[in-house]
């Protein structure tokens, strides 16, 4: 008798490993374009791990992890998702030493035990992106910016949802009211809501049901029991997306389906893959470094599901890229980093590998992060340069510099001096 694969679990073809070979290529390309750096952590870990991350009131934790002792009798789980493994991998090798945080991500399978259905399986992969150590709103913004090039460059047709879920200090107000509306719609809704109205109530806004989604038309939205504190955040995410000019629309209903997330949760959402239309998703998680024993350090990132894009890119789009020039964008004051923000995306969008501070360092110290990022160029955006409608570009191999024009047309000014640099990087 022929034995075959597990439900659930797809071998993949000859001649389906070259569309996974081209979206991982391009992922790494646009990861690194934004200061992001590879990580390969393990498939197994301990339960504990993924119970005190995601959550032990989740359904991952309570139905669908691939969780059994080892002969150790110490109880292990093949991991659900990557965020947990990237941030112990973190803690345990110390690299919170490094001053201007880590930027990670980690390419590779993730286990779980539910209904198989297209683009959704029980063996299935992942693109985990970590951006670590800076609780600012423009991180958020760049985050999902970096997720949007992405879905750009593979030339799928995504809309951009976000959210905020608030903080410690608001989101129990906001409960307490959900709570009490749910309280009164018990007899309407079905066993699961009322199961996680008492575990986990905001789960309940993510029921599949449509009889439950009716009854929850006039709950209570978290964007009414913001703090001003998250209100000042999901403002500033809000108005780098437009700095950046990517479209979104807000959606006040959105949850995620783990318990770490704090303030901006987004996800990129498809029209052609029927009920499964979450291509990526992702979002803020203040507070879980702390959690699992680390320094208290912020955090946003997002997933991508392989099997997916899969399913959505067309081979048509399949083609080589150039060799593209690195560049560290110095901004010095408000003004200048705003104007910064928008030049850096619009160079990344040309191609270049771009990264700047978000911090308000000083003019030595970006300098020596542009020389631990590697940056061949450096860009100097501050007070006069802004008032002369330009920036100074550097070369730190050679040390030659020269002034750039600012327009205020970003795209064509982004081309301008995406084409000088790439010509003298061709040249070198």
């Amino acid at each position: 008798m022929t034995v075959k694969g597990l439900k659930g679990f797809k071998d993949v073809l000859p001649n389906e490993v070259h569309l996974w070979q081209h979206i991982e290529n391009t992922a790494r390309k646009i990861f690194h374009r934004f200061g992001f750096s590879e990580i390969k952590v393990p498939i197994l870990e301990k339960t504990e791990l993924f119970a005190r991350s995601i959550g032990e009131a989740t359904d991952i934790v309570e139905k669908e992890m691939y969780t059994f002792p080892d002969r150790n009798d110490i109880s292990v789980t093949m991991r659900p998702e990557g965020t947990a493994s990237v941030l112990r991998a973190y803690i345990e090798h110390g690299m919170h030493v490094l001053q201007s945080g880590q930027r990670l991500y980690t390419i590779g399978p993730m286990f779980r035990y539910e209904r198989p259905q297209k683009g959704r399986l029980r063996q299935f992969h992942q693109m985990s992106v970590e951006a670590i150590g800076s609780g600012h709103p423009r991180v958020d913004a760049e985050v999902m910016a970096m997720a949007w090039t992405l879905m750009e460059a593979l030339s799928l047709n995504v809309s951009l949802e976000i959210n905020s879920l608030g903080c410690r200090e608001c989101r129990p107000e906001f409960k307490k009211a959900l709570v009490e509306f749910l309280d009164k719609r018990q007899d309407k809704v079905c066993a699961d809501c009322n199961r996680r109205s008492k575990t986990n109530p905001l789960r309940v806004l993510d029921c599949k049901s449509e009889n439950c989604q009716q009854q929850y038309v006039d709950a209570p939205s978290i964007l009414d029991h913001l703090c001003g504190s998250c209100e000042d955040h999901f403002l500033e995410v809000r108005e780098g997306l437009e700095l950046l000019g990517i479209h979104y629309s807000v959606n006040s209903r959105m949850v995620r389906g783990l318990d770490y997330y704090t303030r901006t949760t987004f996800e990129l959402i498809t029209n052609d893959l029927g009920a499964q239309n979450a291509v990526g998703a992702g979002g803020r998680y203040d507070g879980l470094l702390e959690q699992l024993g680390g320094q208290d350090k912020p955090g946003v990132g997002f997933a991508v599901g392989m099997e997916r894009l899969v399913l959505l890119v067309n081979e048509d789009i399949i083609k080589a890229e150039k060799r593209k020039p690195d560049v560290f964008l110095i901004t010095l004051g408000e003004d200048a980093a705003r104007k910064g923000f928008s030049l850096m995306h619009g160079l990344r969008g040309q191609g270049a590998k771009v990264s700047m501070d978000h911090d308000g360092r000083s003019m030595k110290s970006q300098m020596k992060l542009a020389d631990k990022h590697g940056a061949r160029y450096v860009i100097i955006l501050g007070e006069d340069e802004l008032a002369n409608n330009e920036a100074l570009l550097k070369n730190m191999v050679s040390g030659e510099q020269e002034t750039v024009a600012l327009s205020d047309d970003m795209g064509t000014c982004c081309t301008g001096i995406y084409e000088r640099i790439r010509v003298r990087t061709i040249n070198t």
